[in-house]
């Protein structure tokens, strides 16, 4: 074993998990990740199984090692492992880790419910709500800002943005605040957090009303934050910005009820270009739906416009269509 390099040990365990899990490894990974491993699998000459059981069991140990300190930290994890594989195989395994292995702070927390973390930021002050949610995924990010004042809404938006690093004592001390509260359940000099990237991801998860109100006070509070963040983000005023490919193609995922709904309210542009990329039995009844449709809730329509937003960036994520940030254009 020690004779295989990482890239070869990576290569073998692809292999050795077939096809299906192996597929799946390769869409958490980057373009120049997925070439390189590519090369090696297709360059491995033939392992003996001894090499294929020595990867596969120092990929489980290492997982597991990685789960246990998660889920308790390094002391933690040490003390199962000593207790199931010795001292000397538990040093082994941490040592192997201690070079590459990240635990996320507030872990613990991103396994708790929506409503339990409401309740838990609750009475917090705004930097320390920042903080908890630059951790989070942005999408539970996002519905626990939904739930927040929404003063504290824009002051915890703002922070987010304008928070670059944090010492790793205030990120430890807030993480003991929050276990206590929870009653459950590190780095050298500073740790990278929140930022712009980490508020345009939780916003683009939020409903428009939200959206709206948060964008629309910071435009009086903080305008070069507030433009910021709407250059970094894709809203429904932005379809025009797609190329008719795109546009078309997005059409064909969205229902024709939401299209109707959504373009009740949608400005003359935006209005104008959809319609152009339909077809003209598509557009007549488009513009028949319009006539009789009566007057829509403006809540309704935005919802409408959210659906079809969702669909283009879950098309974004797929890759089937590539939307490019800022005033750059979209590609296909």
């Amino acid at each position: 074993m020690a004779r295989l390099s990482k890239r070869e040990k990576a290569a073998i365990l692809l292999i050795g998990i077939g096809k299906v899990h192996a597929a799946q490894i390769y869409k958490s990974l980057s373009e120049d990740e997925i070439a390189m491993l590519t090369l090696a699998i297709t360059t491995t000459k033939k392992v003996t199984q001894e090499e294929k059981d020595a990867v596969m069991s120092e990929f489980y140990e290492t997982a597991v090692a990685q789960k246990f300190i998660s889920e308790g930290g390094l002391d933690y994890a040490r003390g199962v492992l000593n207790r199931a594989l010795g001292d000397e195989k538990a040093t082994a395994i941490l040592e192997k880790l201690t070079d590459s292995l990240q635990v996320r702070p507030f872990e613990f927390v991103r396994k708790a419910s929506v409503t339990q973390i409401v309740h838990l930021v609750t009475n917090e002050n705004p930097q320390t709500i920042a903080l908890l949610l630059s951790y989070l995924e942005a999408a539970k990010a996002a519905q626990v800002l939904v739930e927040l004042p929404g003063d504290v809404q824009v002051d915890v938006v703002a922070r987010m943005a304008n928070m670059e690093s944090v010492l790793p004592e205030f990120i430890h001390e807030a993480e003991n605040i929050f276990e206590q509260k929870l009653d459950q359940m590190g780095t050298s000099d500073q740790t990278a957090v929140g930022g712009l990237s980490s508020v345009v991801d939780m916003i683009n998860c939020v409903d428009r009303s939200t959206e709206r109100n948060i964008l629309e006070t910071l435009d009086m509070t903080d305008v070069d934050l507030a433009d910021a963040i709407r250059k970094n983000m894709f809203v429904f005023e932005d379809i025009i910005k797609l190329s008719p490919q795109a546009m078309q193609r997005v059409l064909k995922d969205v229902d024709q009820n939401d299209l109707t709904i959504a373009l009740k309210g949608a400005n003359p542009e935006v209005k104008n270009f959809i319609l152009s990329n339909l077809s003209k039995r598509q557009q007549e009844m488009i513009l028949d739906d319009l006539e009789v449709l009566g007057p829509q809730k403006l809540h309704d329509v935005e919802e409408a416009q959210q659906k079809i937003v969702n669909v283009v960036r879950m098309l974004d994520d797929s890759g089937e269509i590539v939307v490019s940030r800022g005033d750059n254009d979209v590609v296909i």
